[in-house]
């Protein structure tokens, strides 16, 4: 059971669910500001160090490549059959673990006052680091779940990253119930969690790529379980906003809420089972060997068909990476023209650079909007609850977004033929239609508003990780999407620091005050992103 695909899916959703802390960067904003002593420019400032840490995939990518993906390589030095031996996704997971404790550890305590108050550029430096962290953890979920299910890729990466936007609420959900009203304690326990949770769960994120039955049938299981919680979420998020929850209803309602975040080891049972039961005989075959799971049925098996070295080595050490070499082969005889292109390789084409600009047109003016959407509720008297509210609800939008991005691309690319690039165009011209909601300030529109950016804004990250592996290949796969995400925070800053951090302190000090009043300060930028 430890070695199924099934297993190292489940580790990597409970890893999503912990590691998304830069979605709730509003619920602790308030109390950074104020205890810094922060205008909005600068807070927007440290801000966009927390875009540019949470996108640059760059470090994770070439990381991923290095320990996990030499394998791909027949002929590679001892060196790097060396790394593939001890390596494994395991290290980028435990790298982003490190930079996660050191970097929101470092804020709680600048925040608490046991350290003096740090300077700007050494506070931007803590939330890079707590926000890059997360990049390493999904590096090594997404590229890992990608091989594991080859053919499916839009649906399990709407899965991953569907998880990874519903950790945000999740994440809140925890604070309130235990750290109600103190979001220092908030930071503190952002420190904690997303760093404990992936070391516990890293050994079980394994590349396994066998094929099984019924792959399409167990996703849509794990896919019901996320839409599930998703709504169980908006429901718990509505009705605390109605009603005021005590103690104890917080922790049964928690309870409930763990209860269903451990239902997919249910499906992932189940499916390893019916594969098992499939392929319970261990045959010679060359069809049926990369499903033998006994290391000594490995090298009989192996020792049988020496007469096949392109496929399998002799070397029971590299079974697997040379059943991933045939995985790969099997996959380029299905996609003949699918190129397998490194970073170097792809910047030189003109479509990694319409992927670049669409990002940052995208994922930039969303993330300005996240960043910036306490304040915009402020401006318009949401009380704080109103706008942990929003901060919340965003993450189910998030969620949303990522999750049906993936399944519907999917779905009519392998029933009607259609380009998934026809989606981003969709979801990119839906989302300028929910900053102009914002931006009409009509009663309700910030609901309604954010709900259209957040849902759409969720859908680009699902969309660009698997129309990269589409354009790319999936050799270089952690490395090239990591680098077009970098678009991610060169639009935030470009519309949160330059434009909105402006127009807001402009208009607060027309105010006499360091708080902008009304919708003015936000709806020239509103205006521009729609």
């Amino acid at each position: 059971m430890e070695s199924s695909k099934w297993v190292a899916t489940v580790a990597s959703i409970w890893i999503q669910l912990s590691i998304g802390a830069s979605y709730a960067f509003g619920v602790y904003s308030p109390v950074l500001k104020s205890s810094q002593g922060y205008d909005q420019s600068t807070l927007d400032s440290v801000a966009v160090f927390k875009d540019i840490g949470a996108n640059f995939g760059l470090l994770s990518g070439l990381l991923y490549t290095a320990v996990v993906s030499s394998h791909a390589v027949p002929h590679s030095s001892s060196f790097s059959r060396w790394i593939k031996r001890v390596g494994g996704p395991w290290v980028v997971i435990t790298a982003g673990a490190i930079q996660c404790f050191t970097g929101y550890f470092f804020m709680w305590l600048a925040v608490t006052g046991i350290i003096p108050r740090p300077p700007v550029p050494l506070m931007c430096l803590f939330m890079f680091l707590a926000a890059h962290a997360q990049t390493f953890s999904n590096t090594a979920n997404v590229v890992t779940a990608v091989q594991n299910f080859p053919d499916y890729s839009g649906t399990i990466v709407g899965i991953i990253k569907g998880f990874l936007g519903l950790s945000g609420a999740i994440l809140i959900q925890v604070y309130q119930t235990i750290f109600q009203d103190k979001p220092s304690s908030f930071i503190l326990m952002l420190a904690l969690l997303p760093t404990i949770v992936p070391l516990l769960l890293m050994s079980f994120v394994k590349i396994k790529p066998t094929r099984g039955t019924d792959e399409k049938k167990h996703l849509n299981g794990f896919s019901v379980i996320a839409l599930l919680i998703a709504a169980y979420l908006m429901v718990l998020i509505i009705s605390e906003n109605v009603v005021t929850f005590g103690l104890s209803t917080r922790i049964i309602t928690l309870i409930v809420l763990l209860l269903g975040l451990a239902s997919p080891v249910g499906i992932a049972i189940r499916a390893h089972l019916k594969d098992s039961q499939k392929f319970s005989p261990p045959s010679s075959s060359h069809a049926e060997t990369p499903l033998l799971n006994d290391h000594e049925d490995q090298v009989e098996v192996l020792e049988k068909i020496n007469d096949h070295p392109p496929l399998l080595y002799r070397n029971a050490d590299d079974q697997e990476s040379s059943l991933i070499s045939t995985q790969n082969d099997e996959h380029k005889m299905k996609n003949p023209l699918e190129p397998e292109l490194n970073l170097l390789e792809a910047m030189q084409t003109i479509d990694f650079w319409l992927l670049f600009l669409a990002m940052a047109c995208g994922l930039g003016s969303g993330m300005a909007t996240v960043n910036n959407i306490g304040q915009i509720g402020g401006s318009l008297g949401y009380t704080s609850v109103e706008t942990r509210t929003l901060v919340s609800l965003w993450s189910i939008w998030n969620f949303l977004g990522r999750f049906g991005a993936g399944f519907v691309s999917d779905y009519f690319l392998h029933l009607r033929g259609w380009a998934r690039p026809i989606f981003m165009a969709i979801t990119l011209a839906s989302m300028s239609i929910g900053h102009l909601v914002i931006a009409s300030g009509l009663p309700g529109a910030l609901y309604a508003g954010s709900t259209l950016v957040g849902v759409f804004y969720g859908s680009q990250w699902s969309l660009f990780p698997t129309i990269t592996s589409e354009i790319f290949g999936v050799t270089h796969l952690g490395t090239i999407f990591n680098t077009v995400a970098l678009a991610s925070p060169v639009g935030s800053y470009i519309l949160s620091v330059r434009v909105v951090g402006y127009i807001y302190d402009r208009e607060a000090l027309s105010d006499s005050g360091n708080t902008c009043i009304g919708l003015e300060g936000f709806m020239n930028k509103l205006y521009l992103e729609g």
